[in-house]
């Protein structure tokens, strides 16, 4: 954790959600890397050593965020990696995130609360001061 901060690896072709991730996570103290396609997710993934990955798998480039998914866990399994959907429930329904190695699913947009409510959850970090 560089400066003592969570790093939080975002990888989605929308700059606007990769600008908006950013925002809200920066806000909240955590230290953020972005991508924007699968290559350059794998890249920052080595390079930055994330503590959890948000990961689009539906990027413009065919099979781009499933192959970047599988790359990153060859490299270390231990790194949770969370999948930004706009497919909805449906994604959910049809599909065994677990099965994939995902850690979990975020609808798009992301809410910000749930988002920040489950950083805090999985990394052990608490919440604002009152």
């Amino acid at each position: 954790m560089p400066n003592d901060k969570y790093v939080i690896l975002c990888v989605d072709d929308d700059p606007d959600v990769l600008f908006s991730l950013k925002i809200v996570l920066e806000s909240d103290g955590y230290a953020v890397v972005t991508a924007a396609d699968g290559k350059a997710g794998v890249q920052a993934f080595r390079e930055s050593r994330p503590d959890l990955v948000l990961l689009d798998l539906m990027m413009e480039e065919i099979d781009a965020g499933t192959w970047a998914l599988k790359e990153m866990q060859a490299i270390d399994r231990k790194v949770p990696v969370y999948l930004l959907s706009s497919t909805g429930d449906y994604l959910q329904g049809a599909t065994d995130t677990t099965e994939l190695g995902l850690a979990g699913v975020f609808q798009k947009p992301v809410d910000p609360k749930i988002l920040l409510g489950l950083l805090r959850a999985k990394l052990k970090r608490p919440g604002p001061v009152s």
